[in-house]
């Protein structure tokens, strides 16, 4: 698919001397950054979850999900 981008000249220039290096068409390396971009990196808005354990476990009874939204309900 064609489209039009802007890029700054010297990025521009950066990139063009890139892939000439590479032996690859400067359309392939933009896709190769893009790939790594969208694929490899986490996007940014996505936090890593640290899950915490503690000592206790779940109320006397609460054997499942629905359970613990019981229990949670008569609780509060």
């Amino acid at each position: 698919m064609k489209t039009t981008v802007e890029i700054e000249d010297t990025l521009l220039a950066e990139a063009k001397k890139q892939a000439v290096d590479e032996h690859k068409p400067l359309r392939a390396l933009i896709e190769d950054g893009l790939r790594w971009r969208l694929l490899a990196q986490p996007p940014a808005h996505r936090r890593r979850i640290r899950w915490v354990v503690a000592e206790g476990g779940a109320p006397k009874g609460v054997r499942d999900r629905v359970a613990m939204y019981d229990w949670l309900r008569r609780e509060s």
